[in-house]
Formats: C-alpha cells, structure tokens, sequence
C-alpha cells in the first residue's frame, strides 16, 4: 500500500469515526448544530471571550448536574441540590463575616453542611424507605428556609478570598470552568474506575438483584446522595463567589437545569445509564442556548419555549438512538437498516428543525442595521405588570431614538442575570440598562461592563460596591412613607395591620418596608400585629394574607410593598376589602389602578413605570455616547386614591 494510499485510508476511517461519534452520541449532535446555526446567525458567538463566557455560565448548572448524575444512575432523583446550594453558600458567608470563623474553617462547614444535608435525603430514602422524589422535596424545602434563617432573608457578603473562585486566571480563563472540569473528571473517575461506581450501575440496573449479589445496596445510596450534596455545595460556592455574595433565594429552579442536563447527556431516569462526559454536553448545550438566544435578541417570552423545545429535540435524538440500538438485529439485517435509517432521519429532523428556528430567529430577532446604536435591557423579572410597563416605556423610547434594544428577563434569578449582562459585554453593547435582582450580586457584572467600557444605567434599584453611569428610580423610602401615612389617615391613627413583604433580600422590598416602618411609628395607635414575605406575587398574596386572617380576623388594614399582593389581599379579604379593611399597594400598576377606582384597593402608590423605562434609555443613550448625565435622576411617586385616579388611567 503506497504512502498516499495509506494517508486516503486514514482520512476515510477519521470521517467514519468523527461521523459514528455524532450518530452515537445524540446530545453531542445537537451541541454541534446548535453551535453551528447560532454561529452563522450571529458573529459574536463564536469568539473567545463568548466560548469562555458560555463555559462560565454552564459551571454551576454542571457542577449540581454531575452529583445528581450519580443519583440517577443510582435509579433515584435529588430536588434538593439548587437549596442545598444556597444553603451551604449561606453557610460560609454567615460563618466567616457573622461568626468570625476562619476562611478556610468556613468553606469546610459548608462542604460538610452539604454533605449533611444529602446523607439526610440519603437516610430517608435507604431507611426510611421514602420515595427519592419526596425524600429531596422535603430537603428542598428545608434547605431553602435554613438559608433564609440564617441569613434573615438578606444577601451576605462573601469573603473576598473565596470571590476569587469566581474570576479569571491570567485574565482570561475562568475559574469557574477550572472547577467544573475538576469535578467533572472527578465524578467519571467514580463512576468509571471505582467499585462504588459499578455498583451505582447495578443498583439502577436492578436493585433487587444488586441485593442478592452481596452488595450492600442501602449504604452506597446513601454514599452516593452524600455526594450529590458535596457537589452541591462546592456549586453554591462558586455562585456565591460570582455574584460576590451569599443570596438566600440563589439558585431557585436549578435542580430542574441539573436534571435536564443529565437526561439531555444520555442518562436514563429509569437508572443503570448515564455517564459524566454526557451531562457536560447536557449543561453546555443548556448554556449555549440561553447565551444565543440573548445575542439573537429573541424575546424573553420566546426564549423559554424554544429552549424547551430544542431539549425536547435532543432528548428525542438519544431516545430513538437508543431504541433503534435495541432493535438492531446481530447480524446486521434488516432490522440494523432500520435503526440506522431511524438514527439519520432523527438527527436530520434536528438539524432541519434548528436550522429553521437560527434562520427564523435571526430574522425575527437579530437582524439589525450595524450602524444603529446596540442596548441591553435585563430585568429582574416580567412576571409583574410593573416591569412589563417598564420594558414597554423603553421599547417606545428606543424605537423613537432609533436603539436596537435587546431585553431580557432574570426571572428573580441573580445568577442568570449576571450572566445575561456578561452576554451583552460580549455582544459589544453600547450601554446597558441594569434592573438588579439583588443589588449587592449585581456589582461585579457591572465591573465587568466598566472593565469592557461600556456604561451601564442602574434602573428602579440600585447596585452597590460597583460604578453605574446613572440611577434612574423612584424614592421607595419616600413612597413607604408616604404609604404609611395614607394608610394611618383612613384608619384615623387606630389599628390593627397586617404587612405583606416582597420577596426577601430585593432592593425594593427592603427599601419600601423600611419607609414604611419610618412612617407607621409616627403613629403609636396603630400596631403591626403580623408581617410576612409573599414574594411580589398575587397568589402568594392571597394564600398568605388568608393563612394570616385566620389568626388576626380583626385587622383593619394591610399595607402590601405592590400591587400585585395588594389585590392578592383583597381577594383573601372579599367584601371586606375597601369596607371594613382598608388596603394599600405600591407601584401604580394598571390592574391596581382599577381596584382603586373599584374602591376596594385604598390607595396606590404609583411609580410611573413607563417614564422610568423611557428615562433609562434616554440616559443610557448619552452615557453611550460619552455625554455627561446625572447621577441620579427621580422619578416621583404619586398616592392615587379613588379622588385623583382618573388622572393616572
């Protein structure tokens, strides 16, 4: 065989190769597609800072995936890992800035917090012989109030020498990703080279008979949901180290991502399958979507119905991929043609699919003039009509000014923000506007933007330790005040209140129940019998101010830090509202505006939420072009009560 021969012979087996690996592996064929399309949709995807970016973003989803890959493999499930994750961040920053226990002391009680916490889910599984589902739910549960125990629902700050895990080495590779991979070799080497590992196998495989074979199947589970809290709190960590701080409602949701991850990689919820190399391409393949769609510019409505739509697409690959291994006949017959013939018309349907939904996303989405002026708008979330008015007055300001403006939802997640603002640093924005989950987490993605020179506008809240071109709020100090004042004028100065909070460790509901607390002390005829977190929700509001009037059925007024709890109160009081049992929100938003009119909200304080959209661009515009603008700019509130609120609908 002559050298050229033998060279023809090689290349011809490596394409054989590289294709096998794609058809064998269905998570990996749809990495590759969808790093395709999102590269040919958009040209800042595929560059360094955004690939590096991407690796950032999947580590802490990786991190929780790898532990609950072991569990699954194991034939069970672990909810608990996102609270559990909190929990032990939580942990470290009280221990170190509260207690005054050593650093390295402290990162050690949060591994062993962990730790504690799964060999607890791992006892009530093996011995208590509760269902893994029910076992982690409690944990969740326990794990998420623990953390808002110790922390007094207040983000804590995290000890700058273990922030360091979330910055870069050299200045451009990121610590993060370096974990990521540690842990990642680390779970394929149990899984692979240990005798736990081929025991986790046989016990998922059939539990039964892992029995009978001699091995000791309770102790491993409870090994193996041990570890899944240990890879729990080392992800906590590196949150908590990104965000430069220890937030109580941090990764809320995550369990979800970790579980996706590990069934997108190939792993079977059934047990015995799974493997460490394909949870790492379930977790970039999560963070590769979620990085495109934010450069794309899709709507952040969009975002979530595509994302589970391509999962839905790459699980399917593996499932046929599967099936059609299965129904391969030895000798190659027709049954092998069939499973090969399922195998192409999948992954075609997949890459057909995603090359519709990058072209139809670039041109719904980010298909601009690059000579118009780019701009990011995150916010803390859209699930409340306040920031959808918001987005609305931004949206008409920048279609008037001519910005293509990009705008993202948080979902209260200050993880996911941070990570929707570095994809707008590696987009090449011109400004960002900033509406902060937790105004502490949001510091160091905003030293990133200044880093990269480009100003970011602070929206309705502020952000500490970090320099904002501009804040462009209202006073929510004043408006608490101005809250209470209303409240206690209607009662007379006498009364019993109940006080609904937002959600802990927010801004907002720091800053109005603080005003409030000011205001309500000028008036020592009226007490504040009851006072609970309803997390700016509606339903919440409802379930809560129910469950407070079954112990205080004689209140005579509720003061809620929105609208949106505010009518959640009103509907738990019925035809008490407005009556016997005055109420009063905050925020001004249309729905409450209405119960205003309608008599059965008091009052309202309104915070104009389409000027402050609209003020952000205008500012967030000159501060792009290097224009000198004010340090803050306010917007003022408003009481509206049934005498002026004509005047506001």
């Amino acid at each position: 065989m002559t050298t050229e021969t033998r060279g023809a012979a090689k290349s011809t087996t490596g394409v054989r190769g590289a294709r096998r690996l794609l058809l064998d592996n269905g998570a990996l064929s749809a990495l590759v597609v969808l790093v395709v399309v999102l590269s040919l949709s958009s040209g800042d995807f595929l560059t360094t800072r955004n690939l590096l970016n991407v690796g950032v973003q999947a580590a802490v989803t990786a991190i929780l995936a790898f532990g609950v890959t072991l569990v699954i493999v194991s034939a069970g499930i672990d909810l608990s890992v996102g609270s559990v994750a909190a929990l032990s961040a939580t942990v470290l920053a009280w221990s170190a800035s509260s207690a005054g226990v050593p650093v390295w002391l402290a990162v050690v009680l949060a591994v062993a917090t962990g730790a504690a916490c799964g060999v607890v889910s791992g006892v009530l599984v093996s011995y208590g012989r509760l269902p893994s589902f029910i076992a982690t739910l409690a944990m969740l549960s326990v794990g998420r109030g623990l953390s808002l125990v110790i922390s007094e629902g207040r983000p804590l700050p995290f000890p700058h020498s273990v922030s360091r895990l979330g910055d870069t080495l050299g200045d451009w590779l990121p610590v993060p990703v370096i974990v990521m991979v540690a842990v990642g070799l680390v779970t394929a080497g149990i899984l692979g080279r240990t005798f736990l590992g081929r025991s986790l196998y046989a016990i998922g495989g059939n539990e039964e008979a892992a029995r009978l074979s001699g091995l000791r199947v309770d102790r491993r589970k409870v090994a193996v949901y041990a570890l899944s809290g240990l890879f729990a709190a080392v992800a906590g960590i590196v949150l908590a180290a990104r965000l430069s701080s220890a937030q109580p409602q941090a990764a809320q949701g995550y369990e979800l991502d970790a579980i996706a991850a590990v069934v997108i990689g190939g792993a079977s919820l059934s047990g015995g399958v799974g493997k460490a190399s394909g949870t790492l391409i379930g977790a970039l393949i999560l963070a590769v979507l979620r990085n495109g769609l934010n450069l794309l510019s899709v709507s952040a409505f969009w975002q979530q119905v595509v994302i589970g739509a391509v999962i839905a697409l790459a699980v399917l690959l593996d499932t046929v991929r599967r099936r059609a291994g299965a129904t391969t006949a030895p000798a190659g017959g027709g049954g092998g043609r069939r499973a090969a013939s399922a195998v192409k018309y999948t992954v075609a349907a997949v890459v057909v699919a995603a090359i519709v939904g990058g072209v139809s996303l670039w041109n719904n989405g980010s298909s601009s003039d690059g000579g118009r002026v780019t701009m990011g708008l995150s916010l803390s979330t859209l699930n409340n009509s306040f920031f959808v008015q918001f987005k609305e007055g931004a949206q008409a300001e920048a279609k008037a000014k001519g910005v293509d403006l990009t705008v993202t939802d948080a979902q209260n997640d200050a993880s996911q923000q941070t990570n929707q603002v570095q994809n707008f640093i590696s987009e090449g924005m011109t400004s960002v506007i900033l509406n902060p989950v937790d105004s502490d987490a949001a510091s160091p993605s905003v030293r990133s933007a200044d880093k990269a020179g480009i100003p970011v506008v602070a929206a309705d809240r502020g952000v500490t330790k970090a320099k904002t071109a501009t804040l462009v709020a209202s006073d929510n100090i004043a408006g608490g005040r101005q809250a209470a004042a209303t409240l206690a004028d209607k009662l007379g100065g006498k009364g019993r209140i109940l006080v609904l909070q937002g959600t802990a460790g927010t801004s907002a509901s720091r800053e109005r129940g603080q005003g409030f607390a000011d205001g309500i002390k000028k008036y020592p005829g009226i007490k504040v019998v009851a006072e609970q977190p309803a997390d700016f929700d509606r339903a919440k509001g409802l379930d809560v101010t129910t469950n407070m009037l079954q112990v205080h059925s004689d209140v005579d007024g509720v003061f809620a830090e929105n609208d949106e709890m505010a009518l959640g109160a009103v509907k738990a009081l019925g035809s008490e509202a407005g009556s016997s049992v005055q109420v009063v929100g905050f925020d001004g938003t249309p729905d409450g505006l209405k119960a205003v009119a309608a008599g059965t909200l008091h009052a309202s304080v309104a915070q104009q939420p389409e000027l402050l959209g609209k003020l952000s661009v205008r500012n967030a515009l000159e501060a792009g072009r290097g224009e000198r603008i004010p340090a803050a700019v306010r917007v003022p509130v408003k009481v509206v009560t049934e005498k002026n609120v004509d005047a506001f609908s």
